[in-house]
């Protein structure tokens, strides 16, 4: 008996300490979900960590930006992170709030940098997402969009009940075509059944379409800009590197993360906390090494310069880089040659007739004295 009551006193122990556990575990895990309001989302250091703080070159620049300029170095502009990350602190707590009260969110960027990070961080926190191309009247004309999504969905469900094999082979391929045409543009916003009630975008110099038709609907923008961008027109304002990956991808993560929390899920960027987060932007930037610093400008200024050179209209096959002005002035020259040649040719033709009358006619004179 005696045995038996020590078994059971083991047991009870035994299950009172994995209840413990559980509820340590369940109260870590709230902790993990729950956090300090006055926390700061992301810090000074994290974004020097990814080169968010780097611009264009100063030529390049808009000067609306001027406030969001920290300095300039090896011709490079330098952005104030201090403002960058309490534009962010700020914007987290909009779009958590836009969330909670049942909003939808819609992510743009289709450049290449942003692309990736785009798809991602949507499907993460289960929003829209546009990161191939920005269709024409997306926002404006959404009811005639509305058609061709339903015709991509007629379209994969031809695909899972396997029409495509009954059809004629050409007309098949035909329609498989159209179906990966559409699936590339509207594959995010297939399941978007009204407007969405905030939009985030990656460079709206790029994506001015999807910003212009936000404006007409008045729905709120939150815009990673860089250096060469006009902020006029854009609601909530983010200055940073927007060319980098890897400053995309921490500041989409941040933002998603504020979507996720607002559904009452766990974040993973953001309230990360490290060694020297309270250090500003300016003692910070102290500690960075110089010479790798200089080689991550070098290679901006490379960027840049192949961006100008770019943007220049190319020339046709075979033509070499030639100054406009002396190209035009050749064309007239060339076009003037026939008539200078005919007008020489009608002089010359003059000065030959009219010599052979000049000397007849001095002949003429001394026979005519001759003969008196």
């Amino acid at each position: 008996m005696s045995e038996e009551k020590e078994l059971k006193v083991e047991e009870q122990e035994s299950s009172s300490e994995t209840n413990e556990v559980s509820t340590n575990e369940e109260s870590s895990e709230m902790a993990s979900v729950i956090h300090d309001p006055n926390a700061p989302v992301v810090t000074v250091k994290e974004l020097l960590a990814v080169g968010a703080h780097f611009g264009h070159m100063t030529r390049r620049w808009s000067p609306k930006f001027k406030n969001y300029i920290y300095s300039t170095r090896s011709g490079i502009h330098i952005i104030d992170l201090d403002k960058t990350a309490s534009y962010i602190n700020e914007d987290y707590k909009l779009l958590k709030d836009i969330v909670e009260k049942g909003g939808k969110v819609l992510f743009v960027g289709t450049k290449k940098s942003a692309s990736d990070a785009v798809l991602e961080e949507a499907i993460r926190s289960g929003s829209f997402y546009v990161n191939h191309r920005w269709l024409g009247g997306t926002l404006t004309n959404f009811k005639t969009l509305s058609n061709r999504i339903k015709l991509l969905k007629q379209l994969e469900q031809y695909e899972i009940d396997g029409v495509y094999d009954t059809m004629p082979k050409k007309e098949a391929i035909q329609q498989k075509k159209l179906q990966a045409k559409l699936a590339s543009n509207l594959e995010g916003i297939k399941e978007m059944r009204k407007l969405p009630d905030a939009m985030i975008v990656v460079d709206p110099k790029q994506e001015h379409n999807a910003v212009a038709e936000a404006r007409v609907l008045n729905i709120p923008v939150f815009a990673l800009i860089n250096t060469n961008t006009d902020p006029d027109g854009i609601n909530y304002v983010i200055p940073c590197n927007d060319d980098s990956s890897k400053t995309v991808k921490l500041i989409l993560g941040l933002l998603a993360d504020a979507i996720v929390e607002g559904k009452g899920g766990d974040v993973a960027y953001a309230y990360v906390k490290q060694e020297g987060d309270s250090v500003n932007f300016a003692e910070s930037l102290k500690g960075v090494d110089k010479m790798e610093e200089y080689k991550l400008i070098k290679a901006r200024v490379k960027e840049d310069q192949y961006a100008l050179r770019k943007a220049k209209k190319p020339l046709a096959k075979g033509m070499r880089l030639r100054k406009k002005s002396s190209f035009k002035a050749a064309k007239k020259n060339f076009k003037k040659k026939p008539t200078e040649q005919k007008a020489n040719a009608q002089v010359a033709t003059n000065t030959t007739e009219a010599k052979p009358a000049e000397v007849n006619a001095t002949p003429a004179v001394t026979n005519e004295k001759g003969t008196n």
